[in-house]
């Protein structure tokens, strides 16, 4: 296993300047795309106004509904849950890799190396100690869970996402501090296997997936900052995730 070096400090000093904010979260409520078998969203009404005096419902959901970071102990039994990550490591610059055009002509479409390669290219070396979030365009899919998800099984999905070599030459060669993907899974949902999913989580890397807005964002320069919901013991929670971008 490698040890990345993401966990020792902020990828970041100095001052922080920026020119626009963008939410890259999904508001969490009902029918909103979910994995198979997954609980659904509920929320209930506990108290009102005109009864009580304040108004408070009760909610629940599935620890990977919505915009979330999952934990190592996704796959991985007494492995450690939302607490490896320290507030540090949830701030961090962030690139994205834009495949929506590869991803309109093949639902399937992994991340290659080449696909990496020609982003620096084009942006410069990956920085040390990043996010990258993959662009599929996905987002337009949101409000249609089947076609987002691309089945209603979990042998039948279908979805771009990161390829194995591609996500190891991001870990090996590029060292960077986690994977984002505006798609339902960090791996093209035919990978049954989250090959790319676990590979990160044992690297202790940040994973976050359903992410929104990733258009609004440049390839590269954006700061984001993860506003965890720290469930205890969990395998993974919903996050707000916030994009300052210069």
């Amino acid at each position: 296993m490698v040890t990345q070096p993401q966990n020792d400090g902020p990828a970041f000093g100095g001052s922080i300047s920026f020119s626009k904010v963008v939410e890259l979260s999904w508001p969490v409520q009902p029918n909103i795309p979910q994995w198979p078998g997954d609980p659904n969203i509920e929320f209930e009404k506990v108290a009102e106004v005109e009864k009580d005096g304040y108004f408070l419902r009760r909610f629940a959901m599935g620890e990977h509904s919505g915009t979330h970071l999952s934990a190592q102990s996704s796959f991985q039994a007494g492995a450690p849950g939302h607490e490896a990550h320290s507030p540090q490591d949830l701030v961090r610059p962030a690139i994205v890799i834009d495949i929506s055009a590869q991803a309109e002509s093949n639902r399937d479409y992994a991340l290659t190396m080449n696909d990496v390669l020609d982003w620096e290219s084009d942006h410069g070396p990956i920085p040390l100690g990043c996010l990258v979030l993959l662009r599929t365009g996905w987002q337009a899919k949101w409000t249609n869970p089947t076609d987002y998800l691309g089945g209603s099984r979990t042998d039948q999905l279908h979805f771009p996402g990161f390829g194995l070599d591609a996500a190891q030459l991001l870990l090996d060669g590029r060292a960077v501090a986690g994977l984002a993907a505006d798609t339902a899974g960090l791996e093209p949902g035919t990978d049954t296997g989250f090959s790319v999913s676990r590979l990160a989580l044992d690297n202790r890397l940040i994973v976050i997936e359903n992410l929104t807005n990733l258009d609004q964002l440049p390839p590269t320069g954006a700061l984001l900052v993860i506003g965890l919901l720290r469930l205890d013991g969990g395998s993974g929670g919903p996050v707000s995730v916030t994009a300052l971008v210069p």
